[in-house]
């Protein structure tokens, strides 16, 4: 419900149109049955995608001695 009063104030039509692309995504994965990455492309915006490779070269790929 909150998610559609959010978007009942989104003015910026560019947004809309991103914010529709999404949802039509989404009902169709659902019919599709399993989710694939394919289906999260586009979804990140260039800053996103670097926070996330910074945040994965930064923890995922440390040795814990002690572990």
């Amino acid at each position: 419900m909150r998610f559609i009063e959010d978007f009942i104030k989104v003015k910026n039509e560019a947004v809309l149109i991103q914010i529709e692309s999404i949802v039509k995504k989404a009902a169709n994965r659902q019919d599709a049955g399993r989710p694939s990455a394919h289906d999260f492309i586009g979804l990140w915006s260039k800053e996103d995608a670097q926070a996330i490779e910074k945040a994965f070269e930064e923890g995922c790929e440390l040795i814990h001695p002690y572990s």
